[in-house]
């Protein structure tokens, strides 16, 4: 039932807000284990920022690989899934287990102070994003980008996901602005690839399949 509640709740705000939700349904367990590759690495604790979590989908996993010294930060700008992620933390029993190192912000990930929300260090040694930076324009995925490498510490990892082949289908059938648009966008993350990133995960068993960068800041 939780999870038919996730899909109504993911397609509700997806027709509502399609700039700042990505896709139809939330990320399915193959994304989301792709994009939690490096949770619970290392021998020293880790402290996590996921960018847009949605409904939960990937958080479930983040949360089930926690270690009992990890702790979790998540910043959901969309009010209707910052009220359901709260929900999880307050029934779900695996979300409930590990809520008292873990916070949720309201907001975006580019309003991170240095110092963090609450005055806490936000300096993080793992970010994964679930936003569909595809949706935004150039400048605002550049200061997307721009945020998690302030975020990072020294040698920290950033885990995001793009939709195979969408890009280059939507720059096939627009035109004018919208294609400029689509083509900027794509020259931005490209040009934050580059050296920082050391491994690429293509995940085919996803609505649509998608591929997950790792990059090392």
């Amino acid at each position: 039932m939780t999870r038919l509640t996730d899909y109504q709740t993911f397609l509700t705000q997806f027709l509502r807000n399609q700039q700042t939700t990505g896709a139809l349904v939330p990320s399915g367990r193959a994304l989301a284990k792709a994009l939690c590759r490096h949770v619970g690495q290392g021998a020293r604790p880790q402290t996590i920022l996921e960018a847009g979590p949605g409904t939960g989908a990937v958080t479930s996993h983040i949360v089930e690989r926690l270690r009992e010294e990890d702790c979790l930060s998540m910043v959901e700008l969309n009010p209707t899934f910052a009220a359901h992620l709260r929900t999880l933390f307050d029934t779900k029993p695996a979300f409930k287990h590990v809520a008292s190192r873990c916070r949720l912000v309201e907001g975006s990930v580019q309003e991170l102070g240095p110092d963090g929300p609450d005055g806490q260090d936000a300096q993080f040694d793992l970010v994964i994003s679930g936003l569909p930076l595809n949706n935004f324009s150039s400048d605002h995925v550049n200061d997307i980008l721009q945020a998690y490498s302030r975020l990072l510490r020294p040698g920290g990892v950033l885990s995001f996901f793009q939709y195979i082949l969408i890009r280059p289908a939507k720059m096939a059938v627009s035109t004018g602005a919208e294609r400029d648009r689509l083509k900027s966008v794509g020259a931005t993350i490209d040009g934050v690839l580059g050296e920082r990133e050391f491994a690429r995960e293509w995940v085919w068993p996803n609505v649509p399949p998608a591929w997950v960068h790792h990059l090392r800041f």
